[in-house]
């Protein structure tokens, strides 16, 4: 069963309902800053973190490999000074660098495999200015994680409430598998199956140090805190040029 939030436009339409602004949205904002630079925000789903870094007036470029998600994010406020381009981190190629790179919403944990770290990792190498940062986040591995997400929330849609239900599967070989259900007003539902990679901080650090970057510092929660593997819920890599 694929991830039908990347593929179901009716699930695209409803995905900020439940992913909308907050503190993580924040710290990458932050990161901007206020002078312009340039900004290239891999996996950039609805745009709703694009949108805003554009508002500031920086050159921004959106990538992200579903249409359902681009086309919520080209509905934005800002959507017309932004460049989509519809392309995993895997295969961008843009041929341009940028100061900020940055990939949100844990997109980088879809990267199931070493494979597709590496190839990441060497993309993002590619469109890194001299100077620039590459930023995205991470789970901590060490987190009890599926005691966190069996949960259920109802989401005020223009077509009124939807329920959604989040059911923990499975987790093999470094990866955690779960079920995201929506019960539609009317008795339908879709359910998205998501497979997310739980990658140890020593195997993320050690990829893109063979990709020719390193880091600068690892946050361990949006509060800008060390990263702590006993307790931080979060690795946020900082990562520069070798």
């Amino acid at each position: 069963m694929p991830d039908a939030h990347y593929d179901d436009p009716r699930l695209a339409a409803i995905y900020d309902l439940g992913n909308g602004w907050s503190e993580d949205s924040d710290y990458y904002l932050a990161l901007a800053g206020t002078r312009p630079c340039r900004v290239l925000d891999i996996g950039c789903g609805t745009g709703i973190i694009t949108d805003a870094i554009a508002a500031r007036g920086h050159v921004v470029v959106g990538a992200d490999p579903s249409p359902g998600m681009l086309a919520v994010a080209r509905a934005k406020p800002q959507a017309d000074r932004i460049q989509w381009v519809e392309s995993d981190a895997q295969s961008l190629d843009l041929g341009e660098t940028f100061d900020l790179i940055i990939m949100t919403g844990h997109a980088f944990q879809t990267l199931a495999t070493d494979r597709d770290i590496e190839a990441a990792a060497a993309s993002i190498k590619r469109h890194l200015a001299p100077d620039g940062r590459a930023v995205f986040e991470s789970r901590n591995p060490l987190i009890d994680w599926p005691s966190r997400w069996a949960y259920g929330v109802d989401l005020e849609a223009p077509q009124g409430t939807v329920r959604e239900t989040r059911e923990f599967l499975g987790a093999d070989a470094g990866c955690m598998t779960f079920d995201l259900r929506y019960r539609f007003p009317g008795g339908a539902e879709l359910v998205s199956r998501s497979v997310l990679r739980f990658a140890e901080r020593k195997t993320i650090e050690a990829v893109f140090r063979t990709a020719g970057l390193v880091p600068e510092h690892v946050h361990g929660d949006w509060d800008g805190s060390s990263f702590d593997a006993a307790s931080s819920p979060e690795m946020i890599f900082h990562m520069r040029h070798a």
